[in-house]
This record gives C-alpha cells, structure tokens and sequence, in this order.
C-alpha cells in the first residue's frame, strides 16, 4: 500500500497528470472510470484565482467521484501562492499539489513552474509555508533540474520532504528539454533509494506503454506512475496497464464503439459542466485523439470541430459508427 499522509491507495497508483486544456472533469471522470488512482486538476495560476479570473475559478470545480483528487497551483509570490491555497481549500480537494515543474516560457519568464528550479531556497520557503497554511496535504510535481549542470533532485526532493511535502511526482527530463530527448529515470530512482526518504516518489514522462509502467515499477522501484500524454484521447490507459500488471498480457484493441461512447460521453459531461456553447468548444480538441488512426476520417472530424450545434455533433459520431463498422484498431 502507498500513502499520501492519510489517503490509502494500492501498491504501484497510477495518477492522472495535471494537464493543460486536457485535465477538466469530464476527462478526469473518464480516466477515473478506466481506473485512475488519483487525478489532478489542471493547473492553476495563484494570480489568476486572487483576481477571481473566471477560467481559474472554474478549473476548482471538483466531484465527489474523482476522489481522491488533487488541485494544483502555481505561482512564485508567496502572498498570492497562500491566498490561492485559501481559496482552493473551499472546494475541498483531498490534495493540494505545487507545480514545480512546467517548462513552458510564459509560466517560466515569472520565475514560477520550473523558472523556481533556479532557486531552490525559494522552492523550499514556498512549499513550507503552505504547508503550514493548510491541513490538506502538500504534494509536489517538479522537474530534474533547470538543466543538465543543475540537477540536484535528491536534495531537492529531501528538503521538501522536510518541510513537510508528502508525495513528490518527479519528470524525467530538465526544464531546458522541455519535452525532447528521452526522460530520464535514474535519477528519479536515486531520489527513492535515499534512506531519508519516507514519503511516496512518483515517477513521470514517456510512461506510454504497460511495459514502460512495469519497468518504472520493477527496475527503478519507484512507488507509483503519473501519467500524462499516453492518456489524452486514451483514459483507457489505465486499465490497459492494470491488466498487463495482472495478467503479462495486452488488453485487445479499444473497439471503435467504445471510442464513440467515450466521445459521446465526453461531450455530455463538458456540456452538464460548461453549458452548451463552451462545452461543444472544448471538447473538440479531444475527437482527433479519440478517432486517430482510422484512415479517410477528415470528413468526419470537420464536421465534429466545426458544429456549435451539439447534436450535429453528436449525429456525425452516429455517422462514423455506420461509415467504419467493424473497422479493427491495432494496438
């Protein structure tokens, strides 16, 4: 068993990472569903909810059927960082993660996400004081370092660990690889095999097969996988690894029935939690991802991302199940 202070979860969890424009809670019921152990909503500016912004306040929104589930911020001004944690607490997650760790320039230029990575004293103040802001659990999401000359993660993870962070996820790659190359592993293993390490080390990045999660698992030992890309038009993702923990074998091919229904279902809880217009919106980045793979689909996913009509929607996904009945997706 592996815990998060309190929250008991099984050996080896699979977590859902906090991605952005992916992780909403219609995606996350569905990976929810499909077996994921903890999701994470998206990420969330700590400035952005001080100003009540609405496409922060709305990225709170939680249900009791994705617990257990963790919202996380970021941010670097302490003030801002302690007032989100107030706010955030009112939606009453079961965790409250800090994003440490995302590479992208204009999280970056604020000295936030991985930008903190050049200032780990910041890093450690940070996490400590809203530790001692909240009773919820601290985790944090961080990188291997700002570049290759700067990696120190096994002290990194040990100091927040002091300050009382009870999880760290850990990505394989620095902030100077955004997401090229190849994640690395070993120093994520190296973090897990400090004896002063007791709290749980999750790994991340190119956990994109059940293979790749046995080898997290049983080569480097880590304590569970959080999972990103290999998800996004995939929640099966978790079952499939599941499976191939439990039996050596790959689940057959998800069917192009079960695709549709999940798309179908997709769009009918992004509408229940956005209202029509924003719901048909933002649920289009998603088709692509679900239906990839099946060849001559252009007519169809056009008329997918161009309807603000939901049921003109919905009527072309009842086409793609007539136009490529039977078609066999391959593993």
């Amino acid at each position: 068993m592996v815990k998060i202070a309190d929250i008991e979860l099984p050996d080896f969890p699979l977590l859902l990472a906090p991605m952005e424009d992916v992780s909403d809670p219609p995606f996350r019921a569905l990976c929810k569903e499909q077996g994921a152990d903890v999701v994470y909503t998206e990420f969330i500016s700590s400035e952005g909810l001080i100003r009540d912004a609405a496409k922060s306040t709305m990225k709170l929104d939680i249900y009791e059927k994705e617990r257990p589930v963790g919202i996380q911020i970021f941010g670097a001004n302490l003030e801002s960082m302690l007032e989100a944690v107030d706010i955030v607490e009112k939606s009453n997650p079961d965790i409250i993660d800090i994003n440490f760790g995302c590479p992208v320039k204009k999280v970056v230029s604020k000295g936030a996400g991985a930008g903190i990575l050049k200032d780990v004293c910041l890093m450690e103040s940070l996490t400590a004081e809203i530790v001692k802001r909240t009773k919820l659990p601290v985790t944090v999401k961080t990188r291997l370092g700002w570049d290759h000359d700067s990696i120190k993660i096994v002290e990194v993870a040990e100091r927040l660990q002091d300050v009382g962070c009870k999880a760290i996820s850990i990505h394989g790659r620095t902030r100077a690889q955004m997401y090229k190359g190849h994640a690395n592993w070993k120093p994520i293993a190296e973090v897990k095999n400090n004896p002063r390490m007791h709290i749980p080390v999750f790994g991340n990045g190119d956990v994109d097969t059940p293979e790749r999660a046995v080898e997290m698992r049983d080569q480097y030992g880590l304590d569970g996988a959080m999972i990103g890309r290999a998800t996004i038009g995939n929640p099966w993702f978790f079952k499939q690894v599941k499976h191939y923990f439990k039996t050596g074998e790959h689940l057959p091919p998800i069917t192009l029935e079960e695709r549709v229904e999940a798309a179908r279902r997709h769009l009918e809880m992004a509408i229940d939690w956005k209202g029509e217009k924003l719901g048909v919106f933002e649920t289009r980045r998603h088709y692509t991802n679900y239906f990839k793979g099946i060849p001559h689909f252009k007519e169809y996913r056009t008329k997918m991302v161009t309807s603000d009509d939901p049921n003109d929607v919905f009527a072309a996904f009842n086409e793609v199940l007539e136009a490529f009945k039977g078609y066999q997706f391959v593993s």
